[in-house]
């Protein structure tokens, strides 16, 4: 059963009318990300700039703010734009994705990357990336010389919750920026040990572009709007695939409009065919929401959800959250730590 919650005026919010007509008047407003949806959704392009036909570069000019560029040499001949990323949990499904969007992109995928102590020194392939794992030994002496051979380098964090604050801590200590995209840990000490250290990083618990923007008018409804569902109680579910072992952090960022309360997780296979209505082919790959809000005397209801079949959303946000750190870091931004929301904002997503 899903946790239900009586809600206080301060902690709740409505949408304006033309956004009730979109969102909630139709009965179940929902938003559908799959995979398809990724490769036809609205991209801003990246400029390229070339020379004469003899130049041996040609140069990737990515708009910063206040009008300002950062120009990010690339090689014609192998198509890489010089960021290199190391991609840590790089076995898992997760992991692998981003690679394959970062050589999309035309990133550099450094064949260096941190896992557990079982995963220690396997070779994982990812296309044509040869990558090898090191364990938990030695990662602080491993990293330091990878960052002096890459020296803008980022990394991206895609591991398990346990290896959250650990790994934030070693970024830190060597100085390396970083996207963490895992969720999970104790986020109050992450965020403490990113602001301790000055090191620049986007943390975020939610990396696709489109939930995202969902989240930020959610946040303007509880702004603008607060107590529009005063007595009304909020059931949540979500459904991922058995692999998740945490409750989502999307869940609980859209919660967090109204009140603290519990989740319903759902991870039987069974019930994401028959109650959620999970696609087979995604059972092993997916990340499905539920809200449904209700009146006191039980005649009024709204419910929304969104879903999404397979990492692809997750892993092209991923590395415009990359592209995003890199501008910051040499335009030498006074802001270090950033959410996938100031990603969004700045209106550079590909």
């Amino acid at each position: 059963m899903a946790t239900m919650l009586k809600l206080p005026a301060a902690n709740c919010a409505i949408l304006p009318p033309q956004q009730q007509k979109r969102a909630f008047l139709a009965g179940a407003a929902t938003t559908r990300l799959d995979a398809a949806t990724v490769f036809t959704a609205r991209r801003q392009t990246l400029s390229l700039s070339s020379s004469s036909a003899a130049a041996t570069a040609k140069v990737m000019s990515v708009s910063a703010v206040a009008g300002q560029s950062i120009e990010l040499e690339q090689s014609p001949s192998k198509n890489k734009i010089d960021i290199p990323i190391m991609v840590n949990g790089c076995s898992g499904k997760m992991g692998k994705a981003i690679i394959q969007a970062a050589n999309s992109a035309g990133l550099t995928v450094v064949p260096v990357s941190f896992g557990s102590a079982e995963e220690s020194g396997q070779t994982v392939q990812v296309g044509a990336n040869e990558i090898l794992v090191h364990g938990p030994h030695e990662r602080e002496s491993t990293l330091a010389s990878l960052f002096q051979k890459y020296p803008n380098l980022i990394v991206i964090d895609f591991t398990v919750p346990s290896a959250v604050n650990d790994n934030a801590e070693l970024y830190c200590k060597v100085g390396v920026p970083f996207v963490m995209g895992t969720t999970g840990g104790d986020r109050d000490q992450l965020y403490k040990t990113v602001e301790d250290s000055k090191v620049y990083a986007v943390i975020s618990p939610q990396m696709g572009k489109q939930v995202v923007a969902f989240l930020a008018a959610m946040d303007i409804m509880a702004e603008q709007f607060p107590g529009a569902f005063s007595g009304y109680s909020l059931q949540v579910m979500e459904s991922h695939q058995a692999s998740k072992v945490d409750a989502s952090g999307t869940a609980k960022a859209v919660i967090s409009c109204f009140q603290k309360l519990g989740i319903q997780l759902i991870r039987d296979p069974q019930q994401q065919l028959e109650l959620v209505g999970v696609p087979e082919e995604h059972l092993s790959g997916h990340a499905f929401h539920m809200y449904h809000l209700t009146s006191p005397d039980k005649t009024v209801s709204f419910e929304f959800q969104h879903n999404v079949c397979g990492r692809s959303i997750y892993a092209e946000g991923t590395i415009d959250a990359v592209i995003f750190l890199a501008k910051k870091i040499h335009s030498k931004a006074d802001k270090r730590i950033y959410n996938m929301m100031d990603v969004l904002r700045e209106g550079n997503m590909r």
